[in-house]
């Protein structure tokens, strides 16, 4: 692995690891009251779009976090969605 892979890497770790305690106290207290259905929807396009971008450039970091993030951010989505 070259310095860029292990930079990306890294830095695909730590920005899908800083979304876990927020969906963790999300899908444990079902508490959405402070989420906004305008940003999440912002934020879970993006994340799409970061997976084609990833898939375009073969860059296997971006595309396994990102594929993590949104998974973890469309469930919020739908929770929020849902529970209004």
């Amino acid at each position: 692995m070259n310095l860029i892979d292990w930079i990306g890497s890294v830095a695909a770790i730590l920005t899908t690891a800083s979304f876990f305690p927020q969906a963790w106290h999300t899908f444990r207290t079902r508490d959405v009251s402070g989420i906004s259905v305008g940003m999440y929807s912002l934020f879970t396009l993006g994340v799409g779009l970061w997976i084609g971008y990833g898939a375009l450039l073969g860059a296997w970091p971006i595309i396994i976090a990102n594929v993590i993030t949104f998974s973890m951010a469309l469930m919020i989505l739908v929770m929020k969605l849902r529970y209004r």
